[in-house]
């Protein structure tokens, strides 16, 4: 099959390298390439591991809502708020 492809220019530039350090040809290169990404992406991902996360009690609210920022921020200081 042909087609035509724009490569970007950093890839063409890894291509080349390959190409000159292997002495092969741009089609074969490009192929086999192709070939290896494509199972790659067919292959499936490693299943990853359960992770379990503990819940921990922080105890209650000091403040009942956070809509007043001075109130929220003094006691976060220490301060007593009035």
């Amino acid at each position: 099959m042909r087609t035509t492809l724009t490569i970007d220019d950093d890839v063409a530039a890894m291509l080349e390298q390959q190409r000159k350090t292997r002495g092969t040809s741009l089609k074969d290169l490009v192929n086999e390439a192709l070939r290896r990404g494509l199972e790659d992406l067919d292959s499936q991902r490693r299943q990853r591991d359960h992770v379990e996360t503990r819940s921990v009690d922080l105890g209650r609210l000091k403040i009942a809502s956070i809509d007043n920022v001075a109130e929220a921020l003094a006691i976060a200081e220490g301060e007593s708020f009035d």
